[in-house]
């Protein structure tokens, strides 16, 4: 947009210096969006949990809506039938929830998950708590730093907290670090935090998933693939769309093939938990790399939201065995390889 020059005349004595004026407003928007930031957190953590801070110990209200998760998926019958109630699900009880994972990914989530590891703001939002956040598509190891920097764990304690959680029933060593906001005592012991997260997770997860959906897909393998397609996609429909390549191709026995599960391999605390993909690092010696191995990884990669769980159930119908996402976030997919290459090629100007 063309700047516009303001009319008339204003002597040079009566203006500021432009760095005193740009250093003024800089000040004030510091000011201000701490003020906002700060009474927004606080009614997120309030709102989202109900948490109540007493003493030593933490109580998140249970939710009394236990509605098993809709399926559209058979991998018995390597069959695909969309289910209408999926979308009806998703809107009922994972969008309109207070709950929802939705604040924790997007742009203003992930700016209060920075804040909350900075002390001047966890000392601004409550003197006498402590706010912990669980980003989705965070991996257990992100969650154990995160908490621990927070409250002052030591290495022993951050352990104790990752193999509690992760050998609770169902014992699955990633995913079920439920993805939220957590209101806690200021120096809160993993033996306080362990509760909510646990509790968290059961609520909105085990206990909507019935002993006939455990049959039909086991609880872990849809966290597995939740956890891909937390890291792949960038919002549900998106999820939904990958989550049909996924099983197009556990059908076929293709090679999943997810960069997500390289990153995975590579990532230590030393560098980033989720460095840049290179093409040698397909070559990398894991169970974790769906580029040398067939089937899901052993595991889960990162904890998902509920967005991703319901899309691991519910993938759309496709024929599609290829997909990438262009610079816009546009998602494309395609039944062949030649197919893929020649839009890569249209989209990237290389591809093979």
């Amino acid at each position: 947009m063309k700047k516009i020059q303001p009319h008339g005349y204003m002597p040079q004595t009566t203006k500021k210096p432009s760095r005193i004026v740009v250093l003024e407003l800089f000040a004030s928007g510091i000011l201000i969006g701490t003020i906002l930031l700060t009474v927004s957190f606080t009614f997120i953590v309030y709102e989202t949990n109900k948490v109540a801070v007493t003493g030593a110990t933490t109580e998140i209200e249970p939710s009394a809506d236990h509605i098993p998760f809709p399926v559209g998926v058979n991998p018995f019958r390597k069959l695909i039938v969309e289910n209408p109630a999926a979308d009806l699900y998703f809107n009922e009880h994972i969008v309109a929830k207070p709950s929802s994972a939705k604040s924790h990914t997007s742009y203003f989530g992930r700016a209060l998950a920075k804040l909350a590891l900075m002390d001047w703001y966890q000392n601004l939002a409550s003197p006498t708590g402590r706010i912990l956040v669980i980003r989705s598509g965070e991996r257990k190891e992100e969650v154990a730093k995160h908490f621990g920097d927070i409250l002052g764990w030591s290495k022993s304690q951050r352990a104790e907290f990752v193999s509690t959680i992760s050998n609770a029933n169902p014992a699955v060593a990633d995913g079920k670090f439920f993805p939220g906001t957590y209101l806690v005592p200021r120096k809160a012991l993993p033996e306080v935090v362990i509760p909510l997260i646990t509790n968290k997770f059961n609520d909105e997860v085990a206990n909507h998933y019935t002993t006939d959906i455990e049959a039909l897909i086991p609880l872990e393998d849809t966290l597995t693939i939740a956890s891909l397609l937390e890291r792949e996609a960038y919002d549900f429909e998106d999820m939904r769309e990958i989550s049909g390549v996924i099983w197009n191709r556990l059908f076929a026995g293709m090679r999943l093939q997810i960069d997500a599960t390289l990153q995975y391999s590579k990532g230590d605390s030393s560098d980033t938990w989720w460095p840049q993909v290179l093409p040698a690092d397909k070559q990398i010696a894991s169970p974790f790399n769906t580029y040398k191995n067939a089937g899901l990884p052993p595991s889960p990669i990162a904890n998902p939201s509920l967005d991703a769980i319901l899309a691991a159930l519910n993938p759309r119908k496709t024929d599609c065995m290829f997909y990438f996402h262009d610079s816009n976030a546009g998602f494309h997919c395609t039944e062949t390889y030649e197919e893929h290459v020649a839009l890569l090629k249209q989209y990237y100007g290389r591809g093979k």
